[in-house]
């Protein structure tokens, strides 16, 4: 190995350190009041459609020594997807949609974390809806750890991350492919240390 690349390496180590040591063996939970998942959608090539899940429960469990071994887990609750209009917002609960009168959730589990670099990672999971689980990878970034300064005295981690889900895949295929069938997601995650 060459001089170099020694260097280039322990110069990647040194500046990931902080990060890894932060994050070791903390769990964090949701922050429901800074957390947003966020979506948008195509509407017959007129316009994109945006909406956002309100109610939502999670942890964060990351393991410093193990990454690939922690673990990230939300609920979302299907009747609180809003897009800002009433009776669209109403017709989305029903069976041709989120048919939330039989699946009023939807979950997400991760099953890896692959660090991409000292900031961001692939994290891949489980993600069900409809009944229907599939994989789904998460594209995250780290945003910031530290001390809430706004007088909460909570110490908190964020993150955002994004993905996209084919809803045709999970059996929602209303209006397919005049209303896209690719969902664009952006989760804005805060957590509160526990």
């Amino acid at each position: 190995m060459t001089h170099t690349l020694k260097a280039l390496l322990s110069a990647i180590l040194i500046a990931a350190a902080p990060l890894t040591s932060a994050f070791a063996a903390d769990t964090y939970a949701l922050d429901p009041a800074h957390t947003q998942t966020i979506f948008t959608i195509d509407h017959l090539g007129f316009s994109t459609i945006t909406g956002a899940v309100h109610d939502l429960k999670g942890t964060l469990f990351f393991d410093a020594a193990k990454p690939e071994d922690s673990v990230v887990e939300v609920t979302m609750a299907a009747d609180s997807v809003d897009t800002g209009f009433a009776a669209r917002d109403k017709a989305l609960q029903s069976p041709m949609f989120f048919n939330v009168a039989q699946f009023p959730t939807m979950t997400f589990k991760s099953t890896h974390i692959n660090m991409t670099s000292a900031k961001t990672a692939d994290i891949r999971g489980d993600f069900t809806l409809l009944g229907i689980t599939r994989p789904l990878v998460l594209k995250t970034t780290f945003n910031r750890m530290a001390q809430d300064t706004t007088g909460t005295n909570v110490y908190k981690a964020g993150f955002t991350a994004t993905t996209t889900i084919k809803r045709s895949e999970f059996g929602m295929k209303a209006y397919v492919p005049y209303v896209g069938d690719d969902v664009h997601v952006t989760i804005n995650f805060e957590g509160i240390k526990q």
